[in-house]
């Protein structure tokens, strides 16, 4: 199983950026599929998911209303739509992929597959 992710990059507060996590290996349709961002001296944190059964989307509170998460069955691949970009949203981004419960939807555990990460800075 192989996630790549890509999309990251530099841009200005207020602006946007799409992440995309291309799947190799797995369905996407067929599994849970989160994004998690890491900053310097943090932990890494829940971001987005997506479940399997139904579409039904997640989102931290701290990204709600800016960020949206999709996925493309026919390209099977996820994306992270990232709008209105703050520092703060200053991080390395990591698809991930998972047969969790629905408790486990926003945290590690409840994904078995993780791609390498794409470094996304916010400057101010």
């Amino acid at each position: 199983v192989q996630l790549q992710a890509s999309g990251g990059g530099l841009v200005q507060a207020g602006g946007s950026l799409r992440l995309s996590c291309a799947a190799a290996g797995l369905t996407v349709s067929r599994y849970n599929m989160g994004w998690f961002r890491q900053s310097p001296g943090k932990e890494r944190e829940f971001v987005a998911a997506i479940r399997w059964s139904g579409g039904r989307t997640y989102y931290d509170d701290s990204v709600k209303g800016r960020f949206t998460i999709s996925r493309d069955n026919a390209k099977n691949t996820v994306y992270l739509q990232m709008n209105s970009l703050k520092p703060e949203d200053t991080a390395v981004y990591y698809c991930s992929a998972g047969n969790g419960i629905l408790s486990t939807t926003r945290v590690e555990s409840g994904y078995g597959y993780w791609g390498q990460g794409t470094l996304v800075t916010v400057s101010s």
